[in-house]
């Protein structure tokens, strides 16, 4: 069994690798939505057993699970970024109008390009900047229309707690992204490990926090196996592979797409409506990006 990690591709299409896991995030209200009233330790449980498991069913093929043999400093990135953001971002939901909360949240784009500045060879120029803030100005937008129904809540110590945790949420998606840059000497291959290691924790917040739901019937059973396989499995190791190889920059105002194409895709499922602010969203967050990658 070999240890010897992959040959890396040239950066160009190491980014366009990582552009895939936000193009498999924005079926996720779908499928959330198509999943039912799963409690989110639940779902978190069986969809990182589905991603884990398949990626452990792929490294095992190619003969690489030495892979999984990392440095505890990797493992506690690795599971400390899956399993706490998603523990963070749905105790935030609980406490938070969910719409605001998801604004606070979508914070970590722009810190994953602020925190870049701070890598080795990352130079970061104001156009990274004004894109990113241009791109978080699309999300607010989007946003906009839904914390307008929450409008009325009281902040109550609850809620104000909700958004903190929230913005831990973001501190902490943005820190495991750009520490995984810093350790790109571990495969790829080792998230396989760190989504079973999620997987754990989660069934164990699950037991101690939550009532089980059994899935109704084969459509939600399929919804849980597409997350798993796709915007909670596949998506994870997409990303992994671009922000070590590829322009993390880019990256993090690429992210600022997900809600958009999220809400795209919940008009063409007949979830949701189109309003003007989704057009404001998409001009803002492209505009970013254009200027973000006008000398690319």
């Amino acid at each position: 069994m070999t240890s010897a990690p992959s040959p890396a591709l040239a950066p160009r299409a190491a980014t366009l690798i990582g552009l895939g896991a936000i193009a498999l995030w924005s079926s996720l209200a779908l499928l959330v939505v198509l999943a039912g009233a799963i409690p989110p330790f639940e779902l978190a449980a069986l969809t990182f057993a589905i991603g884990g498991g398949l990626g452990f069913a792929y490294v095992a093929a190619r003969d690489r699970l030495a892979a999984l043999r990392q440095p505890w400093r990797v493992w506690a990135v690795g599971v400390g970024g899956l399993f706490g953001y998603h523990a963070l971002y749905f105790a935030a939901l609980s406490l938070a109008p969910p719409a605001e909360a998801s604004l606070v949240n979508y914070l970590w784009p722009l810190l994953i390009v602020l925190l870049s500045g701070l890598l080795p060879g990352e130079g970061l120029r104001a156009r990274h900047v004004i894109g990113a803030v241009l791109g978080f100005a699309g999300a607010a937008s989007l946003f906009a229309g839904r914390a307008a129904d929450a409008a009325g809540r009281p902040l109550t110590r609850g809620v104000v707690v909700g958004y903190a945790l929230a913005l831990a949420a973001a501190f902490v998606w943005s820190s495991y992204s750009v520490l995984s840059r810093r350790l790109k000497g571990a495969p790829t291959e080792a998230v396989a490990g760190f989504c079973i290691a999620t997987a754990a924790l989660a069934t164990l917040c699950h037991y101690l926090f939550e009532t089980t739901v059994a899935p109704a019937g084969a459509p939600q059973w399929a919804a849980i196996a597409c997350l798993g396989v796709g915007p909670l499995g596949l998506a994870f190791f997409v990303w992994d592979y671009g922000v070590k190889h590829g322009d993390i920059r880019l990256l993090g105002i690429a992210a600022y797409a997900t809600p958009v194409l999220s809400t795209l895709i919940l008009i063409a499922g007949g979830v949701a409506e189109a309003t003007a602010s989704l057009g404001l969203a998409c001009a803002l967050i492209v505009g970013g990006a254009v200027v973000a990658t006008r000398r690319s």
